[in-house]
Order: C-alpha cells, then sequence, then structure tokens
C-alpha cells in the first residue's frame, strides 16, 4: 500500500532520508519542505569555502558526481517532490496534516501525510549583541553566509577579523581567516580554553599555540558587550577586558536545536530544546520521525540524553529514518561523541568522554597521557602523535582518547579505532592488546595506541606515577624553592644545554647510568624525572623504586610535551 511522506527540512537528514524510502518503496510518494531556497548542502564545508580550500560554493551542492543537488535533481533522479521557500507552520497530529506558507507568495496550504519526518537541523546560537545587524558581522550558517563572508575578504575590506566562540566553528572560522588570506583573526571564548569540555587543557593549550604560531590571537575569560561601527559597518568589538578593531565579526556561539515546531505540536521535546526520539528515531507520535541537529539522543557511555549537531551522524539517521518509514526495524542506540577538527597543519579530536566530563557525570576517572611517533622510528615521514586516554579507576574501563597530531589520517584513524569500540565498554586490557594494521610507514611495531593503554595499565597499578606538562609547569615555577630534584635521564648531549641554563636546578644522569650513580640522587626530596617523550624516566622510576625511593613523578610525554605546552626551560 502506497504511502505519503511528508519531510520537513531538506539539508542533511530530510534529503537522505527521503531517497532512501523512496528507493524502498518506489510506489509511494515523498514531498519534502525547507523554507530556504537552498537545500541538501554541505553545511560543515563553509570554513573551507571561505578558506579557499573549496573553490566554488557550489561544490558545496554537488555529488560526487558533480549533479547539483537542487529541486530538479530530486525529483528527476530521486523521485522526490521538492517545495522550497515553504515554512511548515504547524502541525496537526489528529488529522495528520502539515499547514504550509509560501514565504515568497505569502499563500497558506495544506498538505497531508500519513507519516512525518522532522529535520528542521538547528540554527546558531544568538547572542542578541548591540551592533549585531552591522555590516560585516555574521553567523555561520548557510553557503548565503559563506558567499556573503568571501566576498568582503576577497574585495580586501577586510584586515581584522574577530570570531567570538572557540569551538568547531569559531576554530575554523578563524584558520579560514588567517591561512589563506592573511587576515589578522583573534578568538574571544568565554571559557579559558578552546573546545572547552570536549579535550583537557592540556591538549587545548598545545592546539592553542600552534594556532598562535600561525597568526592567530586569543582572549580568554572574556565576555563580548557590544559590538560597534561607523556608517553602517561594523570597526570594534567590546569585551568586558578589551576592544578589539573589526572589519569583520563571525559570532560561533554554538547551536541551538530548531524545535519548537514540535513542541507546538505536542511532541515530547526537552526543556532547552531538542526532539526526544527512540531507538527507531520515532517521536512520541509513531508515525513522526526525527533526526540530525534538532533532536537529542542518547549518550552511550553516560546513558544521558545527548546533542550531537554532526552532518556525519544526520546522514546515518537519515538512512534509519527512510527504512522504518517503508516498515523496516533500523536501530540508531546512540553516540559517543567523536568530533576531528583541522587546525593549520595539526588536528584535534577525540571519542567519549574527556576527563571533565567524566568526572561531571560521575565516573571515578583519570586521565594519561602520551607522546609517541606515529609510524616507525627509522621512517623518514614520522611525526610525534599526542593522545590521552581516559580511564575508570575500578573497571579499568576505557571512557574517551583525544589527541593532538597533524592534520593527516594517522591520528583521526587511531581515535575512530576507539569509537568503533567504545560503546561496547572496552577496558585498557582490550586496547593493549587491540590488533592493528602494521607495516612501518603507517604506524610502529607496538602502536601508540597499544602503548598508550599500557600507559593506563601502569598508572593504575600505581609502577608509573607521573603528572603531564600542565603538572610539571607548577613544579617547574615553584623551583626557586628548591623542594623538587629534576633529573634529566636523556644522553648529556640531549640534556647539557638544560643543564647550562639552570645550574643547580636541572640534573642529569642519563638512564642507563642510574643504577650505578644513584647515590647523586637525593633521597630527603621528591625526584621530578624527565626525558624525551616518558619512556626512560619511567625506567628510571623503576630503578629509584627498586632502591627505596619514597617519592618518584614521571613526567608524562617528556621534553616533547614541555615543549608543545610552552614551558620555556
Amino acid at each position: 500500500m502506497s504511502q505519503h511522506i511528508v519531510v520537513i527540512g531538506g539539508v542533511a537528514l530530510g534529503p537522505k532520508a527521503a531517497c532512501r524510502f523512496k528507493r524502498l518503496e518506489p510506489g509511494s510518494t515523498v514531498t519534502m519542505i525547507d523554507q530556504s531556497s537552498l537545500i541538501s548542502y554541505g553545511g560543515c564545508g563553509i570554513p573551507y569555502y571561505v578558506s579557499g580550500d573549496v573553490s566554488e560554493l557550489r561544490e558545496l551542492s554537488t555529488t560526487s558526481f558533480h549533479m547539483v543537488r537542487d529541486p530538479e535533481f530530486f525529483e528527476d533522479v530521486k523521485g522526490v517532490r521538492v517545495r522550497t521557500q515553504t515554512r511548515a507552520t504547524r502541525i496537526d497530529r489528529e488529522n495528520k496534516q502539515v499547514h504550509v506558507l509560501d514565504v515568497v507568495s505569502g499563500e497558506t496550504s495544506i498538505i497531508d501525510y500519513d507519516k512525518l519526518v522532522i529535520a528542521t537541523g538547528a540554527t546558531p546560537r544568538r547572542l542578541n549583541l548591540p551592533g549585531e545587524e552591522l555590516a560585516g558581522v555574521n553567523y555561520v550558517c548557510n553557503p548565503d553566509d559563506a558567499a556573503r563572508i568571501r566576498e568582503g575578504i576577497s574585495k580586501g575590506e577586510v584586515g581584522k577579523a574577530v570570531i567570538i566562540g572557540a569551538g568547531f566553528i569559531g576554530l575554523e572560522m578563524a584558520e579560514a581567516f588567517a591561512d589563506m588570506w592573511g587576515v589578522e583573526a583573534s578568538v574571544v571564548e568565554i571559557t579559558d580554553q578552546i573546545m572547552p569540555r570536549l579535550v583537557s587543557p592540556t591538549l587545548a593549550t598545545m592546539a592553542q599555540r600552534h594556532m598562535e604560531e600561525n597568526g592567530v590571537e586569543f582572549y580568554f575569560g572574556e565576555a563580548v558587550k557590544a559590538i560597534e561601527g561607523e556608517d553602517g559597518r561594523v570597526t570594534r568589538v567590546v569585551t568586558d577586558k578589551r576592544t578589539l578593531e573589526a572589519d569583520a565579526v563571525i559570532i560561533a556561539a554554538g547551536v541551538v536545536p530548531v524545535s519548537d515546531l514540535a513542541r507546538e505540536a505536542g511532541l515530547e521535546v526537552m526543556e532547552r530544546g531538542g526532539i526526544v526520539v527512540d531507538e527507531y528515531l520515532r517521536t512520541s507520535d509513531p508515525d513522526i520521525y526525527s533526526g540530525g541537529d534538532c533532536a537529542i539522543v542518547k549518550h552511550l557511555i553516560t546513558d544521558q540524553p545527548f546533542f550531537l549537531p554532526l552532518g556525519s551522524m544526520a546522514n546515518r539517521q537519515g538512512r534509519i529514518i527512510g527504512t522504518n518509514l517503508a516498515g523496516g526495524e533500523a536501530r540508531f542506540d546512540g553516540v559517543v561523541g567523536s568530533f576531528v577538527v583541522k587546525l593549520f597543519e595539526t588536528s584535534l579530536a577525540g571519542t567519549g568522554l574527556s576527563l571533565e566530563t567524566a568526572l561531571a557525570s560521575g565516573f571515578d576517572a583519570i586521565r594519561v597521557l602520551l607522546i609517541q611517533l606515529d609510524r616507525a622510528h627509522f621512517y623518514p615521514t614520522k611525526e610525534l602523535m599526542t593522545l590521552e586516554m581516559i580511564v575508570e579507576k575500578g573497571t579499568r574501563r576505557v571512557l574517551g582518547v583525544q589527541g593532538f597530531g597533524s592534520s593527516g589520517d594517522a591520528m583521526v584513524g587511531r581515535i575512530n579505532a576507539v569509537a568503533a569500540l567504545i560503546k561496547d565498554k572496552p577496558t585498557v586490557d582490550d586496547i593493549s592488546n587491540l590488533e592493528m594494521a602494521y607495516a612501518p610507514p603507517f604506524s610502529s611495531a607496538m602502536d601508540i595506541l597499544n602503548s598508550l593503554a599500557n600507559l593506563a595499565d601502569n598508572v593504575l597499578r600505581g609502577i608509573n606515577r607521573g603528572v603531564g606538562p600542565d603538572g610539571f609547569k607548577e613544579l617547574w615555577d615553584n623551583r626557586e624553592e628548591g623542594a623538587c630534584f629534576f633529573l634529566d635521564c636523556r644522553e648529556s648531549a640531549d640534556a647539557g644545554e638544560f643543564v647550562a641554563r639552570n645550574p643547580g636546578q636541572w640534573n642529569n644522569i642519563p638512564q642507563g647510568q642510574l643504577g650505578q650513580r644513584i647515590d647523586e640522587v637525593p633521597r630527603d626530596r621528591p625526584v621530578i624525572l624527565v626525558c624525551n617523550t616518558g619512556a626512560r624516566s619511567y625506567e628510571a622510576q623503576i630503578i629509584l623504586d627498586a632502591h627505596g625511593f619514597k617519592d618518584v613523578t614521571n613526567v608524562q610525554g617528556g621534553m616533547a610535551a614541555i615543549k608543545k605546552y610552552g614551558i620555556d626551560l
């Protein structure tokens, strides 16, 4: 029996659900409506169009076969009817009707449905600042925004840009301004780090320093009070601490789900927005489905409601909805919160929980940090990769892994490997013995993921007791008190310059000589061990433990982490 499926929203989930259903039930009818004239575009690609990495705006709306995904494409190729510039104003669940408004003509009409899909997405979080209406001030929402921003840059109107918010979009836009166009980019963030709650302050600081080296300035712990201008165009941004000159302003303070239509229809909606769906992506009305950026899903580690506005998830959910509209029973169990963001030649990526979110969720968790080469040490194109693992103490369960490394595929590949496992509650032992594809151009014989889990195992056992670069900085900043004995376990050729710079404070005994020179290490002071990455200093810790030393700390990540963190020795 044929059905009429109505889809509200035509960007990511909506088109995927419509086309999947139409393939399964070609005899049924699908009508997709969207209030915009633009549909089915890759919103996540907007910063890369602004930067120039994507040369033509139309590429964000084309298939891999270079066909433009416009209404004619969906009707001719996919068999899906499309009504653009048509806003859904009301859902009448009792009569199974959607009331719509033509935003151009003002005419109203009613569309009957057998089943309905709400794919209204999310909208930028509005700050409602004085001066937002000035020319040169933009939220980043759709291709029109991208075209307007890039046009201003290409005309030479932008020499200084201020980005409000240090999340995904804010960082990507800062890179876009600074990298391709040489614009002086500044980021204002109300919290004390980039990517708050997603990565640790340690990884955030490493990534921040890399962006600063590429010309981006950051102002943390500041709230924007107003945007000011002259002759109708922005000229400055006023925070609670300073005034920044600006020819362009990007407001990237996150997004909120568009769920008012669902709420007004009596569907279950979270208090702060977001449509509640079950594992089949049905709303509280079994004939209405939803997903993507307007829906709330379950986090598979915390078992709590979670908002994850990502185009990748929307596309996967769209396929599930299309299947279920045709009578299937496909399930979407939830998410683990995987992400990656490119920052010039580096990237930040992660899956699962950061230590901050793990502790806030009630887990008794620890964090370990490891820096290791991403491939065999003898392979010429090797690079250092930094990974952190979050582990629950009692169960040894891995709660998350985050990393900072190159912008290639090496690091995100490791993150994706953990993402595939983490919903099944893997332990440190599972990751320690995880089978990884190996060849010297791609990985080490003991892959960094295996080594990271081994480090976590040693920490849980109490045989590797250490701090990260943040903990080392606190100890080093208080070195004048002479409380700690800093011992560099590297060879003298590597350690010598630091001994010379810091006489009486920086000491050197190579790890291979430590057993024979044990009497040179004081027993009445805490000993802080440092090497290149933390491996040899761990071996030194074992030696000191065997000789009865009671207060020994290993610096996880070693000098590599210290340098990336920006500590000047």
